[in-house]
């Protein structure tokens, strides 16, 4: 099974040789999953460890909620939330690259002079500085499809053909990416899962993830405790592990070379065990 290299600070990720778990660090007071229980520091920070000795490949710190009807966060209150919590990571060598989950280049400019190595962008770098920061940093990025804005973006949305039209678009980004400076083997694709879709729109995306293979870039997914599980399943959001897992595995033996994850430990277990499947002769 081949797969494309993503270059991350100084280390160099093969992607043909098992699934990466990201681990979702919400350091917020309302992400739809985790919101206040982690947006002290302290916590925060024992939480990554936790996350890391579970097996979590890399760290995606958040200071502002981008769940579907929530409302922007000014920069410098963002900032306030993160850096905190970015620089004890890296200061205590955690053992895992730090992303820094911002829209905003002047709160990814500060994550990444505090030794994060990756942006990962819900707008794909449509912040008109954020290119230049990535580019200037030599960071890694994470560019993600989103239709419209976090507070409007599941109010109707409407495709002619989902999948050829996120692939398209993220197409785009990439090519913009490195017209601006960016390396190509930094940067990583993300379809958006619950970023601007509706169900239907969801399921197709993760049923056809390998449209996205022709960009030859890392593609991550989060499908983590997300709406379209409590839609098929009936549950609310601390009731989604069985169904999140599900998903993993799925996307995993589809092809997604990273999973962007609340449960870390279990969902490690879940993508070793079909990484081993997949790649066995």
């Amino acid at each position: 099974m081949s797969g494309p290299l993503w270059r991350v600070g100084a280390r160099t990720y093969d992607c043909s040789e098992r699934t990466l778990v990201m681990g979702i660090l919400n350091v917020t007071p309302d992400s739809f999953s985790d919101g206040r229980q982690f947006d002290d520091a302290d916590t925060a920070v024992q939480h990554a460890l936790a996350m890391v000795a579970d097996g979590a490949d890399i760290l995606d710190v958040g200071g502002e909620s981008t769940r579907p009807g929530s409302d922007t966060v000014p920069a410098d209150e963002e900032i306030a939330r993160i850096t905190p919590v970015v620089e004890s990571l890296v200061r205590e060598r955690v053992g895992a690259p730090v992303s820094i989950d911002t829209r905003k280049a002047e709160v990814a400019r500060v994550a990444l002079e505090a030794g994060a190595t990756i942006v990962n962008d819900v707008t794909a770098g449509l912040d008109p500085d954020m290119f230049g920061v990535v580019a200037d940093a030599n960071a890694a990025m994470v560019l993600m499809h989103m239709q419209g804005e976090p507070k409007s973006m599941q109010v109707e949305p409407a495709y002619d053909d989902v999948v050829a039209e996120v692939a398209a678009y993220l197409e785009s980004r990439v090519a913009n990416a490195v017209n601006a400076g960016i390396d190509f083997e930094r940067l990583c694709i993300d379809p958006g899962i619950g970023f601007g879709k509706t169900l239907d729109h969801n399921l197709s995306l993760m049923k056809h993830l390998d449209a996205l293979g022709r960009l030859e870039r890392p593609v991550l997914v989060g499908p983590s405790r997300k709406a379209f599980i409590g839609t098929l399943l009936g549950l609310d959001v601390d009731e989604r592990l069985e169904g999140t897992a599900a998903a993993v595995a799925y996307l995993a033996a589809a092809g997604a070379h990273i999973v962007r994850v609340h449960d870390v430990r279990e969902m490690v277990r879940v993508s070793r065990m079909i990484d081993a499947i997949a790649r066995a002769e």
